[in-house]
């Protein structure tokens, strides 16, 4: 498994970038910020419901990071400004080694990576996710930050709509997690247990966010991605 980590210098350029653009756009807030660690390796855990929401968290996180994000998305004209700003494609439907291995070592270098663990864009509530998370957060000693992003889809909405001009978007940090590393256990029963420690905990800090700032979660699939 190999896979070059992009050049930190790539993330911070787009870092500002962003938040530039967001802040503009929309009336944009970040919350808990102080929550994130401000050296050191970290991943960055979001819920995902819009097709925004890689940007409005990546421009409004307290530190630049490296996402990771669908390899097709590469191929559209954001294309070149993904790969400027240092984001890591990733092949979701096989299984990608050489992104995850890409994100571990900006990990290993002190960095942020960033990653929806639900894999596409839904309701946002984690009733399910994926294990990329907590095998990152195991290999490369790494608090989790749930994160919930709030606002860029509202019930009825496409998968691929952006939110009105203006609109209320609100990105909230939680308290890291720290995974637990039991011994004596097969490798592969750790990977589950972490991963679901982590479900749960976006989970509930997706749902008092939610509840906190008056913005609900969309009650429905996206109608595009139905099919």
């Amino acid at each position: 498994m190999t896979g070059s980590p992009p050049a930190a210098w790539r993330a911070a350029l787009g870092r500002h970038i962003g938040r530039t653009l967001v802040t503009s756009l929309y009336a944009a807030r970040s919350h808990g910020v102080e929550n994130v660690p401000l050296s050191g390796p970290v991943i960055f855990a979001a819920n995902h419901t819009g097709y925004l929401d890689g940007a409005v968290v990546f421009g409004l996180a307290p530190r630049p990071a490296h996402f990771l994000v669908l390899a097709s998305t590469f191929e559209l004209g954001v294309g070149p400004l993904l790969h400027l700003t240092g984001q890591i494609p990733l092949q979701q439907d096989r299984g990608d080694r050489t992104a995850l291995s890409s994100a571990l070592g900006v990990l290993q270098r002190g960095g942020a990576v960033g990653i929806f663990p639900e894999g596409g864009r839904g309701r946002g509530d984690l009733e399910k996710a994926g294990k990329g998370v907590a095998w990152l957060a195991l290999q490369g000693h790494a608090p989790v930050v749930p994160v919930a992003c709030l606002g860029t889809r509202a019930t009825g909405e496409l998968a691929s709509s952006w939110p009105r001009l203006r609109s209320r978007l609100v990105v909230d940090f939680g308290e890291p997690i720290s995974v637990t590393r039991a011994n004596g256990i097969p490798g592969r029963v750790r990977l589950e247990r972490a991963a679901e420690e982590i479900r749960v905990a976006l989970a509930d800090h997706v749902a008092r966010a939610s509840a906190h700032h008056g913005i609900e979660l969309p009650t429905d699939v996206p109608p595009d991605l139905w099919d």
